[in-house]
């Protein structure tokens, strides 16, 4: 009988929320692996920043401080969003217990928030398109509203950039940052035989934070 009601009327409301909460739980994980995808690059290239910084060369220092900067916003981006998806868990959670009472899914304006700021995240943006739809033909949402990419302000970057490369010579220069020398200013280049090296370093974190953030 339960196979005829469902070939004959769908999924039940039961169903429906199980199958959204699995979805959730797996972006939710995935999430979880590009934000330690992201330390683990980000870790790599602060400490390039810093032995940059300790050889003089402050530009490339920035450049590489800049993606830093990014990686972090992005993390921020990926925390928020994997909050958001736990939010939406919730929700769903109790409209599971409604039905026991109503029989039936209600319209819920927080859901279709969470959802419209979550297909903004390229990583999850499909999977949140077609639950949006699938929980509008449930009743659960209304019309979804148009999406808007959130994109970086260059200028913002390059003062974080900078700040964070000053961050880094106070602490090589024992809070000494205007005796070595400022972000916009050269520090006195010490040679080293590992320079190639460590630019070719530089390049391979840069590069894959790269990867990361246009993933």
């Amino acid at each position: 009988m339960q196979s005829i009601n469902r070939f004959l009327y769908g999924p039940t409301p039961e169903e429906r929320v199980r199958a959204w909460q699995a979805k959730l739980r797996s972006e939710s994980r995935q999430l979880d692996r590009e934000m330690r995808q992201l330390d683990i690059v980000t870790a790599k290239a602060r400490q390039s920043v810093k032995q940059l910084a300790t050889k003089g060369d402050v530009k490339s220092a920035r450049i590489l401080a800049k993606e830093v900067v990014r990686s972090n916003k992005q993390k921020d981006r990926l925390s928020v969003s994997k909050a958001r998806l736990g939010s939406i868990n919730t929700q769903l959670t109790q409209q599971l217990a409604m039905t026991k009472i109503t029989g039936s899914l209600q319209k819920s304006t927080e859901i279709m928030k969470l959802s419209n700021a979550l297909i903004k995240l390229p990583q999850i943006s499909r999977t949140m398109r077609e639950m949006s739809m699938e929980m509008t033909k449930a009743g659960i949402m209304g019309e979804m509203l148009e999406d808007t990419l959130e994109l970086d302000d260059d200028e913002e970057l390059e003062e974080e950039a900078d700040v964070e490369v000053d961050k880094v010579l106070f602490e090589l220069t024992n809070g000494k940052l205007g005796e070595a020398g400022t972000v916009g200013t050269e520090l006195p280049v010490v040679e080293d035989k590992e320079e190639e090296e460590e630019a070719a370093r530089m390049e391979q974190y840069r590069q894959q934070l790269n990867g990361l953030l246009s993933s």
